[in-house]
C-alpha cells in the first residue's frame, strides 16, 4: 500500500470527525469513502495477501455492530416494511459499514497519534463554532450566555459531542506529554479545556452526568504524584459545573422543593411511561420500529397523552434503552447493551496497559462508549444520524489504532532461556512446521517420541537439540517425561499440531525479557476444514509456558494438567497459538473417538460412574450449548457449527463408555 493512499485514508478519518460539528455530511461523506476503501481491499483480499492476523477482538466488535442492525432488520419486517421504520432502519444500516472501515484503517496501519489529532480537530471545530457565532450570528457574549449555544445545530447533540471531544482530546494531550511531546500536549489539553467549557453553553443537562464519569476515565493516565490532586479536584469541578448550570440547578431545586419539571422533562417522563408501556405489552417483539411513531401519534389523537408528544417525541423516545425495547422488546435491549458494552469491557481491558499509546487509546474508547451510554439515557442516540456515525467511525478508528500499536509494542528481546518440550506419534505432516516455530522462542527443543511408525523422528532430528524414542505411558507421564528433560529454567510445552505465531512469538519475547508473571496461558486458534476459528472450539487458552521449578504434569491418561505450585502468578497473552487439530473430517473422527475413550477410562480409573444415558445425553447438550452459544461458536460460521456438533459428541461418547465401564462384566448379567 502506498504513503499516499495511507495518507488519503487518514486524512478523511481525520476531516470527518474534525467536520462533525459543522456539518454532518462531512462525517457522513468521510465514513462512506473510508468504507468504501475497505470494501475494495476486502475484494482484493488484502488483508489476507497482506498476512493480517485480525484481532478476535475486532470480530466481537463487529458482532457487536451487526446483531444492533440485525435485530431492527426483523422488527422492520415484522411489523410489514413500514414506511416510518423504514427510515429508521435507514438510519442504523451504517452500522454495518464498521468491518469495511476497521479493515481500511488497519491495512493502512492507524496510530494513537492521527485519532487523537482527529479528536483534536473535533475540539477546534468547537472552538470555530463559537467563534463564528460571537462574529455573525449572537453579536455579544451577554447575548449567548442567555441563548443555549448549539453551535448551529440541536444544542443537545452540539452540547453531547462537544463535551466528548473536549475529553477525548484531553486524552490525547496526555498522550503526547507521555511521548516527550509537551508542546503539542499542552495545546492539545488547552484545546480540550475549551470545548469542555464551550459544551457547558449548551445547558445539557447530560453532560452534567457524563462530566464525572469522563474524568474518573482520566485518572489510569495520570502520574502518581498528581492522583491526590485529581481526586480532590473531580468533585470540585463536578460541584462548580452544577452550580453554574442553570437548567440543572433549577431542576434539582424545583424537585428538592416538590415542585414540577420543565417542559422538556415531563414531556420526557411521559414518552418514557407510553414507550415501557409497549414494551410490557410486547415483550418479546416490541411494536416494530414505525409500530413505536403509530402508538404515540395515536395517543395524541385520542387525548391519552399530550398533544405536543407528537411534535418532539414521535420519531423516537428520547432513550436508547427505553426506545429499543419498545420497538424490539427483549432483542433490542439486547442489541442496545452488546453495541455499548463489548466495546466498552473490550476498551476496559486495555485501560491499564504499560504501552502509553494503548492505554491512552483504551482510555478514549471507554470513554466513547461511557459517553453514548450517559447520553443515551435522555437521548435517543442511535437514532439520530450524527450521533450514531461519530460513535460509529469513532469506534472504528480507536480500536483498529488500538491493536495496532498492542501489536507494535513488543519491542523487547527474551533474557530467559526456554526449553520447548514436545511429545509425538507419526507427526510428519505437523513435526517440522511445529519445530520451527517453536524455535522461534525456544534454546533447546525436547522431542519425546512414541515410536512413530512414519519419518516423524527422523525430521524432528533435523530441529530438535534432544530426540528420544519411548514406550506410550499416557499423555500426563509423557509429558512429564519431557519436562524433567529440560535444561532452561522456563518451559514451554507445545503438542505436534500447535503453531507459535510470528506475533505471539515477539509477544513472549517481550515478556520474558522481565517476566511479569510465573506462567502464561497461550489463547488457542483452531484452524480446522481450511477456517481459522476465534471462538467456540478456540474460547480457551491453555496454559503452556512456565518457570519450571516445581512445576509437574498430572498423570492423566487424557486432558493432563500442568500442576503450577500455589502462589504463582498467572497471566494470559494476547497472541495465537494456531491448533492444527485435524487433517481431514475423517480424522477429526478417529481423533474424537480415541480421546473420548480415552477420557471415559480416565474417568473410571478415578473411581467415578454414571449410572443411566440420560447423564451422557445432558453433558452433551451442555457442552453444544457452551462451545455453540457462551463461547461464541456461532460466530465461526459453518465450521463453528460442525465443531460444536463435533465436540458435544465427543462429551457424549466419554460419558456413554464410562457407563459402559461401570456395568458389569459378567456375560451372564441381565439388565
Amino acid at each position: 500500500m502506498t504513503a499516499h493512499y495511507r495518507i488519503l485514508l487518514t486524512a478523511l478519518f481525520m476531516a470527518g470527525l474534525g467536520g462533525a460539528l459543522l456539518s454532518s455530511s462531512i462525517l457522513a461523506g468521510a465514513t462512506l469513502l473510508l468504507a468504501v476503501a475497505g470494501g475494495v481491499m476486502i475484494a482484493r483480499k488484502q488483508p489476507q495477501k497482506t498476512g493480517w492476523e485480525t484481532p478476535k477482538e475486532l470480530r466481537l466488535l463487529h458482532f457487536a455492530f451487526w446483531f444492533f442492525f440485525a435485530v431492527s432488520t426483523w422488527s422492520w419486517v415484522r411489523e410489514g416494511f413500514d414506511y416510518e421504520g423504514g427510515k429508521t432502519l435507514g438510519t442504523h444500516a451504517r452500522l454495518i459499514l464498521f468491518w469495511p472501515l476497521v479493515v481500511a484503517l488497519s491495512l493502512v496501519g492507524f496510530k494513537a497519534r492521527s485519532v487523537f489529532i482527529a479528536f483534536s480537530l473535533v475540539s477546534l471545530s468547537v472552538i470555530i463554532a463559537l467563534a463564528w457565532a460571537l462574529a455573525t450570528q449572537i453579536g455579544s457574549f451577554d447575548q449567548l450566555m442567555s441563548l443555549r449555544f448549539g453551535g448551529g445545530i440541536n444544542p443537545i447533540s452540539f452540547g453531547n459531542l462537544a463535551l466528548l471531544g473536549g475529553f477525548l482530546t484531553l486524552i490525547g494531550g496526555l498522550f503526547f506529554r507521555s511521548s516527550k511531546n509537551k508542546r503539542c500536549g499542552m495545546v492539545l489539553i488547552v484545546l480540550g479545556c475549551t470545548a469542555i467549557v464551550i459544551s457547558m453553553l449548551s445547558e445539557t443537562r447530560s453532560n452534567l452526568l457524563a462530566l464525572p464519569a469522563f474524568m474518573l476515565l482520566l485518572v489510569p493516565l495520570l502520574e502518581k504524584k498528581y492522583l491526590s490532586r485529581a481526586l480532590i479536584a473531580i468533585p470540585l469541578i463536578v460541584g462548580i459545573a452544577f452550580a453554574t448550570g442553570d437548567r440543572m440547578s433549577k431542576s434539582v431545586q424545583t424537585l428538592l422543593n416538590g415542585g414540577e419539571f420543565d417542559t422538556g422533562m415531563e414531556l420526557r417522563l411521559e414518552v418514557w411511561s407510553l414507550a415501557a408501556d409497549m414494551f410490557r405489552a410486547h415483550p418479546w417483539t416490541g411494536v416494530g420500529l414505525g409500530g413505536y411513531t403509530e402508538q404515540i401519534e395515536a395517543a395524541a389523537a385520542t387525548g391519552t397523552a399530550s398533544e405536543k408528544l407528537e411534535l418532539c417525541c414521535s420519531g423516537h423516545a428520547h432513550s436508547d434503552l427505553l426506545n429499543s425495547a419498545a420497538t424490539s422488546g427483549l432483542p433490542g435491549i439486547l442489541g442496545w447493551a452488546l453495541l455499548i458494552l463489548i466495546p466498552l469491557l473490550l476498551f476496559l481491558r486495555h485501560i491499564r496497559s504499560h504501552h502509553a499509546p494503548a492505554a491512552h487509546l483504551a482510555a478514549a474508547g471507554a470513554t466513547v462508549s461511557v459517553g453514548f451510554l450517559i447520553f443515551g439515557l435522555t437521548e435517543a442516540t442511535f437514532n439520530r444520524t450524527l450521533f450514531l456515525t461519530f460513535y460509529l467511525l469513532s469506534v472504528a478508528g480507536i480500536s483498529s489504532a488500538l491493536f495496532h500499536e498492542i501489536s507494535a509494542s513488543y519491542t523487547r528481546s527474551r533474557k530467559c532461556r526456554v526449553t520447548a518440550t514436545v511429545i509425538t506419534k507419526n507427526e510428519e505432516a505437523h513435526i517440522a512446521d511445529c519445530l520451527k516455530s517453536a524455535r522461534l522462542v525456544a534454546d533447546e527443543i525436547v522431542v519425546l517420541d512414541s515410536g512413530s511408525t512414519d519419518r516423524t523422528a527422523e525430521i524432528a532430528k533435523q530441529y530438535a537439540d534432544v530426540v528420544e524414542i519411548t514406550d506410550w505411558p499416557g499423555f500426563g507421564i509423557q509429558k512429564q517425561r519431557a519436562l524433567e528433560r529440560a535444561t532452561s529454567d522456563w518451559v514451554l510445552s507445545l503438542d505436534a499440531d500447535e503453531r507459535i505465531t510470528p506475533e505471539l512469538a515477539r509477544e513472549i519475547n517481550h515478556h520474558l525479557a522481565d517476566p511479569d508473571a510465573d506462567a502464561y496461558k497461550l489463547p488457542w486458534a483452531v484452524t480446522i476444514y481450511g477456517k481459522r476459528l476465534d471462538f467456540g472450539r478456540s474460547g480457551r487458552a491453555p496454559l503452556r509456558l512456565f518457570r519450571r521449578e516445581g512445576v509437574r504434569f498430572s498423570d492423566a491418561l487424557v486432558h493432563e494438567r500442568i500442576l503450577i505450585p500455589e502462589g504463582r502468578k498467572i497471566k494470559t497473552l494476547r497472541g495465537r497459538l494456531t491448533h492444527y487439530t485435524h487433517r481431514d473430517f475423517g480424522h477429526s473422527l478417529e481423533k474424537s473417538a480415541k480421546y473420548a475413550w480415552l477420557g471415559s477410562q480416565e474417568k473410571h480409573r478415578q473411581g467415578k460412574k454414571t449410572r443411566t444415558m440420560i447423564y451422557p445425553t445432558l453433558r452433551g447438550l451442555l457442552t453444544f450449548v457452551q462451545v455453540y452459544v457462551v463461547r461464541l461458536g456461532f460466530l465461526d460460521g459453518a465450521v463453528g457449527y460442525l465443531t460444536a456438533v463435533t465436540y458435544a459428541q465427543v462429551t457424549f461418547n466419554k460419558y456413554a463408555g464410562l457407563w459402559t465401564l461401570s456395568r458389569p462384566n459378567d456375560p451372564q448379567s441381565i439388565d
